[in-house]
């Protein structure tokens, strides 16, 4: 997952909104939003190579998302990232033990931010300083820095969504999630993969030959508790797949 932006208002008829990409090669092979077979109750979509889930709902509430610290050079983890949506979105463990544990065996995975949340709370994590925050109400968003790093696409959607709130529906959080819009080269963070590099992944949606957004989630959770994820999917130059909607 490369982009997230969220609404996080606690005592509103919808306290949660969720919009988020998921950017990766089209070759690494995943399967859509669904219940998973073995875990039940943790709805998700999977990547199929190393098991794990970028974002996905689990009982009891649970909310859970990650992205990828963009840094090259960094170590490489000896686990997959993809694994720590997943063991909390099917474990018991409260969101301070998770992130306990996790403090202390964050070196075995490149570098991550982990959204946790619950009906009461929701929590952000960064692997390279160690830090768990818990988010204020408001509009957040998430790309492949820290928690509300200024990126250009990042501010475009936090703003897309601050526009929106009024008209919350999955069709307005995937209108979000689909623009191309690349930002101008004097804007452009410097992360150490080179202008063509920068220029590609500087659009909230992303297309290529190669490598672009796989997946684009909204996720929209209301005061009772219900909840419905809708995930369209994607493949090479940004064709379309298909969507699921899943009433949970």
């Amino acid at each position: 997952m490369c982009l997230i932006v969220l609404a996080w208002r606690p005592g509103h008829a919808q306290p949660l909104l969720v919009a988020a990409n998921r950017d990766e090669f089209y070759a690494r092979p995943s399967q859509p939003l669904a219940e998973w077979p073995d875990r039940p109750g943790l709805i998700a979509g999977r990547d199929l190579q190393a098991g794990g889930t970028w974002l996905g709902v689990g009982p009891g509430g649970r909310f859970a998302a990650l992205t990828n610290i963009r840094a090259p050079g960094q170590a490489l983890g000896s686990r997959s990232r993809g694994e720590l949506p997943a063991a909390f979105l099917s474990g018991d463990r409260s969101i301070d033990t998770f992130l306990q544990d996790l403090h202390e065996q964050r070196h075995h995975y490149s570098g991550f931010n982990l959204l946790l949340g619950d009906p009461q709370q929701l929590w952000h994590f960064n692997s390279h300083t160690g830090n768990a925050t818990p988010l204020a109400e408001g509009v957040h968003g998430l790309s492949n820095a820290d928690l509300n790093t200024p990126w250009p696409k990042l501010q475009r959607a936090k703003q897309a969504l601050s526009d929106g709130l009024h008209e919350a529906t999955p069709q307005m959080l995937l209108k979000l999630l689909a623009d191309p819009t690349g930002a101008a080269d004097a804007e452009l963070p410097q992360t150490g993969i080179g202008l063509t590099g920068e220029r590609l992944l500087s659009s909230v949606f992303i297309t290529s030959a190669s490598y672009g957004t796989r997946a684009s989630t909204a996720l929209i959770v209301n005061a009772d508790g219900s909840r419905t994820l809708t995930e369209r999917t994607f493949g090479s130059h940004g064709s379309y797949l298909g969507e699921v909607l899943v009433p949970c």
